[in-house]
């Protein structure tokens, strides 16, 4: 037999190989199904509640192998959707997937928030358990139609007799995008608009990857409660990248749990290895918060970011309830162009701090650095510890060139440092003690 046929025959062998065309043939049978909502009944009239429709698309997908629900241009309003194993979502261009403001289309059920389960609470918009490999794509907008929500948590709140300890839970509401226990994902391109809580959950997930996305909130709409644009609870290996976020609480929150039994939750791993970057942070409470929920956070990068009217650039909240170990944090090459805020916020959280019976636990901050910071900001911030339970030490100010309106650092008892090196502010040499 010549070589030529022989070498052919080799190739026809190897595609016929059981393991290699099974591979080949779920490949093609995800490109096969690639099922528009509206081929099972959804109706983009911005009135009718398709959920029913919209859930049947994803059915189809996953009954077939797995593939992607195309959501096309048009607004259609629906419940709770819950995606399933193999199946993708793309939203095309002008495509509104748009929350109902009746939350009987969210039934309640047990759901992970705030650093626990709540046993009867609402769940998102896109629902995603399990879903390895998930990618939530496209140009178009999730849409939570906030703001008779949002009027109606003001109502409530400014209603109640503790107005402070309020919890955000007593408002019926839905997150935008709720996906946990999954790994390997991707969300590309698309804009999370007017969420009812938080826009965007990822709980115990791990190798995220955000990038092109947008998180917005009307900017007449002074507070908007509870429109976290990220929050990374209890996950690894997640990376933000070229996000626009102008929201009304924290555009990035590193999220675990809390108590004074927090380390001892099998539930609530570590937040370890999140990489923001080249983003912009045009409104919002904190460019990057640690907690209110949170116990382990180590190995967190925010760079070349541009930084503008946002209350806070890092913001470390420290609860006297839990024993919180924050190591590792970074914030560099960052833009600033604002004349309020704080660059630099450690400092006690006590809302919905309950010990439980139980002595005050102990906390470490380690090694948080600011460096390579232009352009102009409201103030330094402070370096506050719970009294005899936190011990802060590693702060690091370096390569600093900024004009602020108020250039003192608050430094609290007990804080070791900050070290500052090469920092310049209004145009003077700034040494930490001024």
């Amino acid at each position: 037999m010549p070589d030529s046929r022989r070498a052919r025959r080799r190739v026809v062998l190897l595609l016929s190989s059981a393991p290699f065309w099974s591979l080949a043939a779920r490949a093609a049978s995800s490109e096969r199904a690639r099922v528009p909502i509206t081929a099972t009944g959804a109706v983009a009239d911005g009135v009718t509640v398709n959920t029913r429709a919209i859930q049947a698309a994803v059915d189809r997908v996953a009954g077939e192998g797995g593939g992607i629900v195309v959501v096309p241009a048009g607004t259609f309003v629906s419940g709770a959707l819950f995606l399933k194993p193999g199946v993708h979502l793309h939203l095309e261009r002008g495509a509104v997937l748009r929350c109902s403001t009746d939350m009987r289309h969210f039934p309640v059920g047990r759901t992970r928030i705030e650093g626990h389960f709540e046993e009867r609470f609402n769940p998102g918009l896109i629902n995603a358990a399990g879903c390895d490999g998930l990618r939530i794509t496209g140009s178009g907008t999730l849409d939570g139609a906030g703001r008779p929500i949002w009027d109606q948590f003001w109502k409530l709140r400014n209603a109640a007799k503790d107005k402070y300890n309020f919890r955000n839970l007593d408002v019926p509401r839905a997150r935008l995008a709720v996906i946990e226990d999954s790994r390997g994902v991707t969300v590309e391109g698309v804009t999370f608009k007017d969420a009812q809580f938080w826009n965007l959950h990822l709980y115990r997930c791990r190798d995220v990857t955000v990038r092109g996305a947008r998180f917005e909130v009307p900017d007449d709409y002074a507070q908007a409660p509870s429109t976290d644009g990220i929050d990374v609870d209890s996950c690894q290996d997640v990376l933000v990248e070229g996000c626009h976020f102008s929201v009304t609480d924290d555009c990035i929150a590193c999220k675990g749990t809390k108590g004074p039994h927090a380390l001892e939750d099998r539930a609530s791993p570590p937040v370890e290895r999140v990489r923001v970057r080249d983003c912009t942070f045009r409104r919002g409470h904190a460019v990057l918060t640690l907690g209110s929920e949170a116990t382990v956070v180590r190995d967190v990068l925010v760079e070349r970011c541009r930084v503008q009217d946002v209350g806070i650039v890092a913001h470390l909240k420290l609860r006297p309830d839990t024993p919180q170990r924050y190591e590792d944090v970074v914030f560099r090459d960052l833009v600033l162009d604002s004349d309020k805020g704080e660059l630099v916020a450690l400092r006690p959280w006590t809302q919905y701090a309950d010990l439980g019976g139980a002595a005050p636990p102990h906390s470490t901050v380690r090694n948080v650095t600011l460096a390579g910071l232009r352009g102009r900001f409201g103030g330094f911030g402070a370096l506050q510890p719970n009294p005899g339970q936190t011990d802060i030490a590693g702060v690091v100010l370096r390569d600093i060139d900024v004009q602020l309106t108020d250039e003192r650092l608050q430094v609290g008892p007990g804080v070791q440092g900050p070290v500052a090196e090469r920092v310049v502010v209004n145009g003077k040499p700034w040494d930490g003690r001024s």
